[in-house]
C-alpha cells in the first residue's frame, strides 16, 4: 500500500430519468387498476354509504329527508306479509328457473363436448339468447302466454283450457313458470358454455379407462364429468343463485308494463324482492325510499350469505384437491417381508 491514502469516491448522482423509471416501475400498476378503483368508489361504494342514510331515515323523494328512525324501517318491512309474499315468490320463481336451466345447460354443454362438425357455429349459437335484452325477452314471452299468443289460443283449441283468457297472469303457480322459462331462455347458453370450458380441462384418459373397464356414455357423465367439473357446477349454482335473488326485468315486463302493469300482478302473483323493492320507492307505495332502501339491504345480506356459502365451499374443494394421494398398500409393502417371513420380489432386488 502506498502512504498516501486514496481520495474517497464522489458519490454516484441518479438522473432524473433513472428517478422516473423506478417511479413508472412501483406506480404503473396501481395506476392501471385506478381507473377500476375510481368508478367504484363513485357508483358504488358512495351509494352504499348514502343507503345506509336512506334506510335509517324516513326519506322520501318529494319531501327529502325527514327525522331519523333507525332500524324502523327494517322492522316495518318484516312486518309486511308482502315482503314475505315477495321473498317466496323469488325463491319459486328461481327454482322454476333454475332446476331446468341446469339439466340443460348440463346437456347442452355434454354435446357440445363432442367432436361435432361446425362446433364454433353451435357454441356461439347456444349465446345467442343471452345478448338480447333482458326487456326484449319479457316482452316476448308476455306475448306468446298472452290471450292471443302462440299458446293459449292451442291450449283452448284442444280443450286443455275452457276459458279463453291466459291464466299466466292470473294463476301464482303458473306465472312463476311463465317467468322460470324467460330465465331459462336467457341464461341456459352463458352457463352452458361455462360447464363446457370445464368439461373441455377433464383429462382424456379417464374416459379411455372408463371405457376400458366397460363404461357407458350415462355412466362416464355421472362417474367421470360430474366429479371432474364439481367446482365450476357449484360455481354456476351458486351464481344462478346470485341473480335468481335480484329477478327484476322479468317481473317487471311480464304483463307489458305499461299503465296498470308491471306492478307483479293485481295480487302481486309475481311480485319479487327486487319489484317489491321498486314498488316501494317509486311505485303505488307513495315513494317509501326509507324502507325500500331497507329492503335493498336485507336482500344484500341474503346475497352475502350466499356469497360466503359459495367462499367456503370453493375452499373446501381447493384444499381437498390439494390433498398428497396416500400410497397404496402393495407400494408400502415393496421391499418388507411377506407375512410367511420370506422376502419379496422387490426387496431380493
Amino acid at each position: 500500500m502506498t502512504d498516501t491514502a486514496r481520495a474517497p469516491r464522489a458519490p454516484r448522482r441518479v438522473g432524473w430519468g433513472q428517478r422516473a423509471s423506478r417511479w413508472d416501475i412501483k406506480l404503473s400498476p396501481y395506476l392501471y387498476i385506478s381507473p377500476f378503483f375510481l368508478l367504484f368508489a363513485v357508483f358504488g361504494a358512495v351509494p352504499l354509504v348514502f343507503n345506509v342514510v336512506v334506510a335509517m331515515h324516513d326519506w322520501h323523494r318529494r319531501a327529502g329527508m325527514g327525522d331519523f328512525v333507525g332500524l324502523d324501517n327494517f322492522a316495518w318491512v318484516l312486518r309486511q306479509p308482502a315482503f314475505w309474499q315477495a321473498l317466496e315468490n323469488t325463491f319459486s320463481i328461481f327454482l322454476w328457473g333454475g332446476i331446468p336451466q341446469l339439466i340443460l345447460a348440463l346437456a347442452i354443454a355434454a354435446v357440445l363436448d363432442q367432436n361435432l362438425r361446425a362446433r364454433t357455429f353451435w357454441r356461439m349459437s347456444v349465446l345467442v339468447p343471452f345478448v338480447v335484452m333482458p326487456v326484449a325477452t319479457s316482452m316476448i314471452f308476455g306475448q306468446v302466454f298472452g290471450q292471443f299468443g302462440l299458446l293459449v289460443p292451442n291450449l283452448h283449441a284442444m280443450g286443455i283450457l275452457t276459458e279463453f283468457s291466459s291464466p299466466f297472469f292470473q294463476d301464482r303457480l303458473l306465472s312463476h313458470i311463465a317467468i322460470g322459462s324467460m330465465i331459462v331462455f336467457r341464461w341456459t347458453g352463458y352457463n352452458s358454455l361455462l360447464l363446457l370450458a370445464a368439461m373441455q380441462a377433464v383429462p382424456r384418459d379417464l374416459y379411455e379407462a372408463a371405457t376400458v373397464d366397460g363404461a357407458g356414455r350415462l355412466r362416464q357423465f355421472f362417474s367421470v364429468t360430474i366429479p371432474g367439473i364439481r367446482p365450476t357446477l357449484i360455481f354456476v349454482i351458486l351464481t344462478m343463485t346470485i341473480g335468481g335473488l335480484e329477478v327484476f326485468d322479468e317481473a317487471r315486463m311480464f304483463d307489458g308494463g305499461g299503465t296498470g302493469g308491471g306492478s307483479g300482478g293485481s295480487d302481486d302473483q309475481w311480485t319479487t324482492v327486487s319489484l317489491f323493492l321498486f314498488n316501494l320507492g317509486f311505485g303505488d307505495w307513495q315513494d317509501r325510499l326509507g324502507q325500500a332502501a331497507a329492503v335493498g339491504w336485507l336482500l344484500a345480506l341474503i346475497i352475502v350469505a350466499f356469497s360466503l356459502l359459495n367462499f367456503l365451499l370453493t375452499r373446501s374443494i381447493a384444499s381437498s384437491g390439494t390433498r398428497a394421494p396416500r400410497p397404496a398398500r402393495s407400494a408400502r409393502r415393496t421391499g418388507t417381508r411377506t407375512r410367511t417371513g420370506t422376502p419379496t420380489e422387490g426387496a431380493k432386488r
